[in-house]
């Protein structure tokens, strides 16, 4: 597949926490996303732009870069663990500076935490995203109990099932950015 008929994918990280486990799950799952043939995969660590506390605050230069990669991606996947039942505070200040980045565009998660997985945490992000008219897809990678999810090298221990999960919502992002990118390209999102 030519380059330019790749799906642009920008993997957010969502935790800026000083010892998260973020990038173990985040560096797995670009892995996995990078070996399609059907995407081009660009990370993009929350931790490495300090978005400013408030949205009237000049931006720098980091905040404009990410800026830019988010415009240029087809679709998003956020990488989101689950803190107190909700989503990390950085992830909603850097979804909050950006409206038209995430128009017409598809989302889909992976997340992990405790016994839950970080599964409050994509319920509540699908709703912030409705609000931003993204599309979220339906399939999410999640990992429940995540410290023992992985080996000391940061590559999961049984990797059948989440290689499964994460194809299947692979899929079906691609599937989205393709409709949503053909659709923008005919008929811009002005809403």
């Amino acid at each position: 597949m030519q380059n330019n008929q790749r799906l642009h994918v920008a993997v957010i990280i969502g935790s800026t926490r000083r010892g998260r486990f973020a990038p173990t799950v985040a560096k797995w799952f670009a892995s996995h996303a990078g070996r399609r043939q059907d995407m081009a995969v660009d990370v993009i660590d929350l931790a490495e732009a300090q978005f400013p506390a408030v949205l009237g605050d000049n931006p720098g230069s980091e905040v404009m870069a990410v800026s830019q990669q988010l415009a240029a991606a087809d679709a998003f996947v956020i990488v989101t663990p689950e803190y107190n039942h909700s989503f990390p505070a950085p992830l909603k200040n850097a979804i909050d500076w950006h409206s038209r980045e995430w128009h017409a565009k598809p989302v889909a998660f992976v997340s992990y935490g405790g016994r839950a997985g970080g599964l409050r945490a994509v319920e509540q992000l699908r709703q912030v995203f409705a609000e931003l008219h993204a599309v979220t897809v339906r399939d999410t990678v999640s990992f429940h109990d995540v410290w023992t999810q992985f080996d000391s090298d940061g590559w999961p221990t049984s990797p059948d099932g989440c290689e499964a999960a994460a194809k299947s919502m692979l899929d079906q992002l691609t599937w989205w950015g393709y409709a949503l990118r053909e659709a923008r390209a005919k008929c811009p999102y002005r809403f």
